[in-house]
């Protein structure tokens, strides 16, 4: 009785292991790093991500912003592709991402990406280019 009348919180897990996650549908689902390339590695990723930031932040200048990483021959960039926009109370913004990878094959996907104030930007969109 005292620890429900404390106030803290704290979540309780499902009963089963494989219990479906609720979805509310009022968020776009959180995609992999891998989405933006198969061959990133963690390395890779927290470079473009770094890449990412930049490039979407509200007050930036709306550049393209390159990555790379010597050690696997990864590299790319992302270019922002819209001003900033609000969508379900976050700060999002559409993006290209261009990766080359080790062997020179150059991959484009066009996406978006949305952020809470304060929080990390999360990809909410990416899909290859149409040609």
């Amino acid at each position: 009785m005292a620890l429900a009348a404390s106030g803290c919180s704290f979540a309780i897990p499902p009963i089963a292991a494989d219990a479906p996650e609720e979805v509310t549908g009022s968020l776009a689902p959180r995609l992999e790093p891998t989405a933006l390339s198969g061959e990133l590695g963690q390395e890779d990723w927290r470079r473009a991500k770094a890449a990412l930031v930049v490039a979407l932040d509200p007050q930036g200048n709306g550049q393209a912003v390159k990555w790379d990483n010597p050690d696997t021959k990864l590299r790319g960039e992302i270019t922002p592709t819209s001003k900033p926009f609000v969508e379900n109370d976050q700060v999002c913004r559409s993006f290209t991402a261009t990766t080359v990878s080790r062997t020179g094959d150059v991959s484009v996907r066009d996406g978006s990406a949305c952020k809470l104030s304060g929080d990390e930007w999360e990809l909410r969109k990416l899909a290859p280019r149409k040609s």
